[in-house]
């Protein structure tokens, strides 16, 4: 298979690497389709691939010992996982599961701590990653503990809106209930309250965004500050 023209990919960060570096990480890279439900890599096993997302959305799954799980990050064409390969780790953190349909690029793992350990463009670039997920990851626990669930819904759903074409969100409950960290009819509460404000049209296993500067509004502090914090992480890295 011949490897991707820099200009057709994607993903965020291998569309900004500069051109020489782009190729040496291309002749390493796989596309692959990931149907939902996909595990892209599985808590205390070895990282086979680091994915880099060109469509769809994924999510870190966080289980506790006695086995009670939520989901600490959203990640689309944004970004790459496992992130935990950028530390040199042959072991995932976390749980790592498609939860709307993707497409990728993929690279075995020993390729891409090579590629980190003599690309300096790319170290940057992963490392200027990894930086804009944690505050994701921070402002995840911030809102958790500070705001309704309806607001944190609504800054889920424009999160996920932020990572696919259109405004029709393949969300399910099951997996509304996960980012959520509630119960379903926790989930089915607040989805009426955002579709009864005229913000969302909520179908069985689909979203629809109807208006989304009320619910950025209507989410508050909630949603925003990750988002500007990946553009100035993201802006003249090279």
């Amino acid at each position: 298979m011949s490897a991707p023209q820099q200009s057709e990919v994607q993903n965020k960060l291998l569309s900004v690497l500069p051109a020489a570096d782009f190729q040496l990480v291309a002749a390493e890279l796989e596309h692959v389709v990931l149907p939902r439900g996909t595990l892209l890599g599985e808590a205390g096993e070895a990282i086979d691939y680091v994915y880099f997302l060109t469509s769809g959305i994924g999510t870190i799954v966080a289980t506790t010992p006695e086995g009670r799980s939520a989901e600490a990050g959203v990640f689309g064409f944004d970004g790459y996982v496992p992130t935990s390969a950028v530390a040199g780790t042959e072991f995932n953190a976390h749980d790592v599961i498609v939860q709307i349909d993707a497409e990728a690029y993929r690279m075995r793992y020993s390729s891409f701590r090579r590629l980190m350990n003599d690309n300096r463009n790319l170290n940057k670039l992963m490392i200027r990653s990894i930086e804009a997920f944690a505050v994701q990851l921070a402002y995840t626990a911030i809102s958790n503990a500070l705001h309704e669930v309806s607001e944190r819904l609504a800054r889920w759903l424009l999160m996920c809106h932020d990572r696919v074409p259109g405004n029709e969100l393949a969300l399910t409950h099951d997996f509304i209930s996960l980012m959520l960290a509630v119960r379903r009819p926790s989930v089915t509460t607040s989805l009426h309250v955002l579709e009864g404000n005229g913000f969302i049209k909520a179908e069985r296993g689909n979203i629809t965004i109807r208006n989304r500067p009320a619910l950025e509004e209507f989410a508050h502090d909630a949603y925003g500050k990750p988002e500007e914090e990946y553009k100035r992480l993201m802006k003249d890295l090279f």
